[in-house]
Order: structure tokens, then sequence, then C-alpha cells
């Protein structure tokens, strides 16, 4: 048996500090990643960039704290939303458009 906590175990504190780090180091990664585009992330994973600001304002929202979305997004593209779209954003395939009309049509 592992003397490894189970993460169930662990203080209600602890887990939520390991999450938010795990958060964090997503968003961090997403934002060195700009060359891939959300059209793949909803492709492959069934949620993007503009998502993950959603779950923020919802989880601001749960807590009666009032996010501004276009700040959530901010927050998760490391720069504004027309920046970062001007600076990264491709127009989508017919394959990409395909392919996301499958999954989610």
């Amino acid at each position: 048996m592992s003397d490894t906590p189970a993460i169930d175990a662990l203080p209600d504190q602890t887990r939520t500090e390991l999450e938010a780090a795990a958060f964090r180091t997503l968003v961090a990664h997403l934002r060195e990643r700009t060359d891939v585009q959300n059209i793949d992330l909803m492709n492959l994973a069934g949620f993007c960039r503009n998502c993950l600001s959603k779950y923020y304002v919802a989880a601001a929202a749960e807590r009666d704290l009032e996010i501004d979305y276009e700040q959530a997004r901010s927050r998760v593209y490391g720069m504004p939303y027309p920046q970062w779209k001007s600076q990264h954003q491709l127009e989508a395939t017919a394959e990409q458009r395909a392919a996301y009309d499958d999954a989610h049509g």
C-alpha cells in the first residue's frame, strides 16, 4: 500500500490549492501554445479557452462574485481577447468546421 494520501483524504484547503495550481498551469500552457486554435481544442477535448473563461465566471458567481466575462478571458488568454485573436487566431478550415459540426451540431 502506498504512503501517498488519497486525494479525497486531503484537507479541503489543500485540495483546492492543488486544483488551483493545476488550473494555473493549464492556463499558462495554453498561453504558450498559441498555435493551438480554440476549434482544435473543441474538436479534441470539447472545451476551449473561452470555455475556461466561462467556467471562471461561473465559479465566481457561485461565490456571489461578479466577474466580467471579458476580464475572465483576459485572465485566460493573458491579454485582451481582441488582441489575442488578431495575433494568433486563424480562420477555421473547412475540415475543422466539419469536425466541430459533427461533434457539436
